[in-house]
C-alpha cells in the first residue's frame, strides 16, 4: 500500500531543497496499561495491537515502553 501523505510530504520537501531518501507519515497510540510487570504489559499491548488496532496485511507496528 502507497503512503500517498509520506509521498507528498517527501516531494514537498525535496521541491524545498531538503535532501532525504524517504518519508513516512504514521501515527501513534498511547495506552497506560494495568500489568503485573514490563513484560506482561507487552504481551498485552502487541495482543491490543493486532487484534483491534493493526491491520496486519497492510501495516507494521512496534510496542515501546514510555519512560
Amino acid at each position: 500500500v502507497l503512503d500517498t501523505q509520506g509521498r507528498a510530504v517527501e516531494m514537498t520537501l525535496k521541491q524545498k531543497g531538503y535532501c532525504l531518501a524517504d518519508c513516512k507519515v504514521g501515527r501513534y497510540v498511547t495506552l497506560a496499561l494495568e500489568a503485573k510487570n514490563a513484560a506482561d504489559a507487552q504481551a498485552q499491548a502487541k495482543k491490543i495491537s493486532e487484534d483491534l488496532l493493526c491491520n496486519m496485511l497492510i501495516e507494521t507496528y512496534t510496542v515501546e515502553e514510555l519512560k
